[in-house]
């Protein structure tokens, strides 16, 4: 009867696998985050720096603002934001988060951006990339309070001090 053994065998090891992965909590239904206070943390950085990258593509400046901290720092960016959106018709820009450090309420996010700015809808624009960091604070409220780097805001005034012709140099006889 060798048949009999062979299937008790089979079964027996299969039924000893389960048990095992039922002990090491193998359940694939039910996977929760390790940590979920950190995790959804994670989720409101995540969500922010899309609700930035989505206020400036469709030139949102109010939304832009409700996510900026009132401080003198961030004037100066809320006004390139403004100047871009007077001189360019369509806007398109798309982050990639590089890493993100995070210390007590203060948040570090460094970002590669790609986009492009068209005068009108009809032309290519100009397309440029770059790399910066965004500083943002809170745990339940994520804002933005600093920014570093090459970021995309201001390239109205970037391309307009690229633009202005060199003067020109007097002939000498």
């Amino acid at each position: 009867m060798p048949f009999p053994s062979r299937l008790s065998w089979w079964l027996w090891v299969c039924c000893l696998c389960w048990a095992v992965s039922q002990n090491l909590g193998c359940d694939i239904l039910k996977k929760e985050p390790r940590y979920p206070a950190d995790y959804a943390r994670y989720q409101r950085i995540d969500a922010a720096l899309e609700i930035l990258q989505k206020a400036y593509a469709s030139k949102d400046q109010k939304t832009i603002n409700d996510l900026l901290l009132p401080l003198d720092e961030l004037d100066r960016v809320e006004l390139e934001i403004q100047k871009d959106f007077e001189t360019y018709a369509g806007i398109s820009l798309d982050f990639s988060v590089e890493r993100i450090v995070i210390d007590g309420n203060t948040i570090e996010m460094y970002v590669h951006w790609q986009g492009q700015w068209r005068k009108t809808l009809a032309e290519d624009g100009i397309r440029e990339r770059g790399h910066g960091m965004l500083r943002w604070v809170g745990v339940h409220s994520i804002l933005l309070s600093s920014v570093e780097g090459d970021l995309p805001f201001g390239m109205a005034a970037r391309q307009a001090t690229a633009s202005v012709p060199e003067p020109a140099k007097p002939a000498t006889p």
